[in-house]
């Protein structure tokens, strides 16, 4: 059976991860403190990774407990610091002035601002499958495919792929599974975005990678994926969805249990 094996959370939306060994699932499915915060222009809309390569450009450090964020360009060792709550001026004019426009920080506390308000749940992904689609790109490491996918919950599985379990033939299939005491539902194979074909470093894009990743999918798509679901094949990771009420924990080495229906 598989097991649980890395759990990441992104303090602040589209910046660098946190791994945790445990964390609580509120409410609403999403991991406690994940996307927590975000930067939004004037008309609040996100500045995030999708918009602009510039964040690859930074290593950020969000302590959630002290409330406080350390930016670092890639390009020096200068290291800056706020506390969130009595410098906020001055971190979101410094983010005003790298991003050419004026942002603020915001925060929400009880559920984050996820990227699919319908499957606010944690993305979940193998190692092996990381290690797979590693494999497509000449130089790509595992460690690098993992920067580039994002996912919230990582698993080590017998087979590359294996998440493909995780959601139905049709959008209104629930596949339920466990992690620990939390029932999840699995909904869809998560579409990608720019974000996988830059380097997470340099921003670079990698020109031919949408293409490329899609057409290896195709080729390896297992047998118990939902080939119907894959309106194009530019698709890895499951998004999920908490199944009923309340919230709960799961912790590194917890069991990821397909449901029987």
């Amino acid at each position: 059976m598989p097991t649980l094996s890395r759990i990441a959370i992104y303090p602040l939306k589209s910046f660098d991860p946190q791994f945790v060994d445990e964390t609580v699932v509120l409410a609403n499915g999403a991991l406690q403190n994940d996307r927590r915060f975000a930067l939004v222009d004037s008309v609040g809309k996100f500045m995030n990774s999708k918009r602009t390569p510039l964040i690859h450009l930074l290593i950020s450090d969000f302590n959630v407990e002290s409330r406080t964020l350390s930016i670092r360009k890639r390009a020096d060792d200068i290291q800056i610091q706020w506390d969130i709550d009595s410098q906020r001026t001055e971190l979101e004019r410094w983010f005003s002035e790298y991003f050419s426009t004026n942002v603020t920080l915001v925060e929400h506390d009880e559920g984050g601002f996820p990227d699919d308000d319908e499957a606010p749940g944690p993305t979940l992904l193998s190692t092996q499958t990381l290690e797979s689609t590693a494999s497509w790109f000449p130089g790509l490491t595992l460690d690098q495919m993992r920067l580039r996918m994002r996912a919230n919950l990582e698993i080590d599985a017998a087979d590359p792929f294996w998440e493909d379990r995780l959601y139905g033939s049709t959008a209104d299939t629930v596949r339920p599974f466990r992690v620990g005491e939390v029932l999840f539902a699995g909904t869809n194979p998560c579409q990608r975005c720019v974000v996988p074909s830059r380097d997470p470093q340099t921003g670079e894009v990698w020109r031919e990678f949408a293409r490329e990743f899609a057409d290896h999918r195709a080729a390896e798509l297992p047998p118990w994926a939902a080939r119907e679901r894959f309106n194009h094949f530019y698709r890895l990771s499951v998004n999920t969805r908490l199944i009923g009420a309340g919230s709960g924990r799961i912790k590194v080495g917890d069991e990821v249990e397909l449901i029987a229906q």
